[in-house]
């Protein structure tokens, strides 16, 4: 057949708009999306961030898939641990491993982070007031009302004395320089301890030099794994506090901007590290009493421990009468000690 020169240039016309259709519709090239990268700063130093944050941080990063990335940084690196959260509201940081209570957050319940004297007697305590007793919420808005996201809480180790000399008695704590958290640190100086601000790095050197006698910061896990135990002798059995309260935090810009799978993504990362330190610590915390090899056992009596727990409720209601929330919190962890007094074995006991 004879294909006439019009017939020839319509045909060629169709192919060519069909053609430059598919190609607008389909490009060649997709270009990657951009990683989301986020840096974030644990209050533990490198030993111990080993095992209270890093596995976490790991395991985000490899399920993230190169969505995005976070760049783990310990005690210190970036900024002092007193200066995180301001580090973290003005978004140099972005996600934050602390207590509130050393990174001198300007909230309302930053006296309750760390180790609050004698409001705890178990690490599955701080799951159960922040989950079943309010403490969640309440520490949601007041970070919220500062421009940071409260991701969740978990709980850490007791609050132990690791000690150079013996402590037996209440008395042998008087004139002791201890590294030691700014709340718990001010309710010891009434028996004569004196608190004393290091950079956690500088612990180990502290005690070795005498600029400390100890350290009331953790319980005999931590003092091995960070080696604070080739410089001390002595481990105190009373604790000031049965577990720490420490927390996961976001700038809440950055926080809001992730997508929501993300989102849930970190947060779920983040409960698995918390329970992975429930069980780490509580079973580091009966073996190396036994099977340590430094320390030697020290315990104050009971009807002289008594003498510090009484001026613990003293305490609390000292900090209750300094504002409406913290009288809140601290009438939710009054009611929440009274109901595991009464509930008994295995509550409260002894």
């Amino acid at each position: 057949m004879t294909t006439s020169r019009r017939s020839f240039l319509t045909k060629t016309a169709t192919l060519a708009v069909g053609a430059g259709a598919a190609t607008l519709a389909t490009p060649a090239v997709t270009r990657a999306q951009d990683v989301i990268k986020w840096r974030m700063q644990t209050y533990a130093g490198a030993a111990l961030g080993e095992e209270v944050v890093k596995p976490a941080i790991d395991a985000f990063n490899r399920m993230a898939a190169g969505q995005m990335e976070i760049e783990l940084f310990y005690a210190d690196q970036l900024v002092p641990t007193g200066e995180l959260f301001q580090a973290m509201q003005r978004g140099t940081i972005d996600c934050v491993q602390s207590d509130d209570d050393s990174m001198a957050s300007p909230t309302e319940v930053t006296v309750f982070g760390g180790y609050f004297p004698m409001a705890l007697r178990y690490s599955l305590d701080v799951p159960a007031l922040f989950n079943k007793y309010g403490l969640k919420a309440i520490w949601e808005e007041e970070y919220a009302k500062v421009g940071v996201k409260h991701i969740s809480a978990g709980a850490w180790d007791p609050c132990h004395f690791a000690t150079k000399d013996p402590i037996n008695s209440l008395a042998d704590l008087k004139g002791k320089r201890i590294f030691t958290f700014p709340t718990a640190g001010r309710f010891l100086t009434q028996f004569g301890v004196v608190p004393v601000t290091l950079p956690w790095e500088d612990i180990e050197v502290a005690v070795q030099t005498g600029e400390l006698d100890g350290i009331a910061w953790s319980g005999i896990t931590e003092v091995y794994t960070v080696g604070w135990s080739n410089v001390t002798n002595y481990f105190l059995t009373n604790n000031i506090s049965g577990a720490w309260i420490g927390h996961f935090f976001a700038n809440m810009d950055k926080w809001n901007a992730l997508p929501p799978h993300l989102q849930e993504m970190l947060a779920t990362c983040f409960e698995q590290s918390h329970y992975y330190r429930q069980h780490w610590y509580w079973a580091g915390e009966a073996d190396l009493r036994l099977n340590g090899g430094k320390l030697q056992l020290t315990t104050i009596p009971d009807e002289e421990w008594a003498t510090l727990e009484d001026a613990a409720v003293t305490f609390w209601d000292e900090i209750a009468a300094e504002s409406e929330v913290k009288a809140k919190v601290v009438a939710i962890f009054k009611e929440y000690n009274e109901v595991q007094k009464k509930a008994g074995r295995p509550y409260r006991y002894g």
